[in-house]
């Protein structure tokens, strides 16, 4: 029945439809699943009251972080508070900037038992994640307050897949070497694998520096006789491997600070089947499966003693190095090394995933060519201890 209005100079005529009324539900679900970004889900609520109700079930849900800033930075009683000195010992405080408003609408989900942090977001706010740990907002010495992405998560009752993007990679490297990471945890780590290069020709800028060998032992064990294969003697005396080395101290490090500071969105959003840890340059991935999160949630993870990340237990690796590996598109790698890392202690189930599976999947093209290329070289083993 369509309805009419009565208007004295024009005369009758019906009122306007809202065709979105028309639509159901789960189309916007769908449309608002596809779109997934935060900052735009959070401008999306304040469109209607049926957009505002219908967000917080949305199942896949993108956080991009705007920039990352050290607790010595945000907090304006660091002074006060006892931090190690290393890069590697503190979480680093996620922020994003520029989204007060979704933010708002994103904090009245939490309903009249939330209302402070609501209060709070119509000022001036940023979300952070950071040591604390705590719900309650804290505020920097410029007066803006900072709430973390798991008070604004948790507002999404449905969440199955969750992105989350930083700026940049943790690891301080400089312009010529390419360092690429992805691990894989549970409650503790379950493998990780790095590709990296003492430069690149064509588009690749990063570098490490060079420091000691950590303690690793090395040995080596050839599993094809392809002579071409093996490690030139110069690659123990000029550096070449305490720089490896650097690689994968620093690299596992990240990976388990990320791991570190996933617990409380782990364990609060039961429904979480899948989660990235990322970062817009690329160079590192943390991922979780849904038999992987619930392994966490199940067995709480064991915290390094020496800071704020989870403990990586003793492990197994294999390396692959090619001094010179020339890939499509004018790619070349020079001093190119795969490595391949598990924990010494690992369940049978994951011990079947074969590396050739698991290595081929690791990284994008042409790096995903790359590492193919390499495993068919000679193998090395190193162990480490947990640290």
């Amino acid at each position: 029945m369509t309805s009419f209005c009565s208007d004295p100079i024009h005369g009758t005529h019906p009122e306007p439809i809202d065709h979105f009324d028309r639509l159901p539900d789960s189309l916007l679900l769908l449309v608002f699943n596809m779109i997934g970004d935060v900052k735009a889900l959070g401008r999306c609520c304040l469109v209607s009251r049926r957009f505002h109700a219908l967000v917080p079930q949305v199942e896949n849900v993108v956080v991009r972080v705007d920039c990352v800033v050290s607790d010595d930075d945000t907090c304006a009683s660091s002074s006060v508070k006892s931090r190690a000195s290393g890069p590697f010992t503190y979480l680093f405080r996620l922020v994003f900037g520029g989204i007060v408003k979704p933010l708002q609408a994103l904090g009245q989900f939490l309903g009249p038992e939330r209302h402070s942090l609501y209060q709070t977001l119509t000022t001036s706010s940023s979300l952070s994640v950071g040591l604390s740990g705590g719900d309650d907002g804290e505020m920097d010495q410029g007066g803006v307050t900072h709430h973390s992405p798991t008070q604004v998560l948790r507002n999404f009752n449905e969440l199955r897949f969750l992105r989350i993007e930083l700026p940049g990679g943790e690891l301080g490297i400089d312009d010529g070497v390419l360092l690429k990471w992805r691990a894989e945890f549970g409650s503790t780590l379950d493998n990780c694998v790095l590709l990296g290069a003492a430069s690149v020709l064509n588009n690749v800028h990063l570098q490490v520096s060079e420091h000691g060998n950590f303690g690793f032992s090395i040995s080596n064990n050839v599993n094809n006789g392809d002579d071409n294969g093996s490690i030139p003697e110069s690659f123990y005396t000029n550096g070449g491997l305490k720089l490896r080395v650097v690689w994968t101290i620093s690299s596992l490090i990240a990976a388990s600070a990320r791991h570190y500071l996933l617990q409380s969105i782990i364990a609060e959003h039961k429904t979480l089947d899948n989660l990235l840890l990322t970062d817009a340059d690329g160079q590192g991935v943390l991922c979780m499966n849904g038999d992987q999160l619930e392994e966490l949630r199940v067995k709480p993870l064991s915290a390094s003693s020496a800071s704020k990340r989870t403990l990586v237990p003793a492990l197994n690796m294999r390396l692959w190095y090619a001094p010179h590996l020339e890939l499509r598109d004018g790619i070349v790698l020079k001093g190119a090394t795969l490595v391949a890392i598990r924990p010494t202690e690992q369940s049978p189930s994951k011990k079947e995933i074969s590396d050739a599976s698991w290595l081929s999947t690791a990284f994008e093209e042409p790096y995903r060519t790359a590492a193919k290329m390499l495993v068919k070289r000679r193998t090395y083993c190193l162990e480490m201890n947990s640290f």
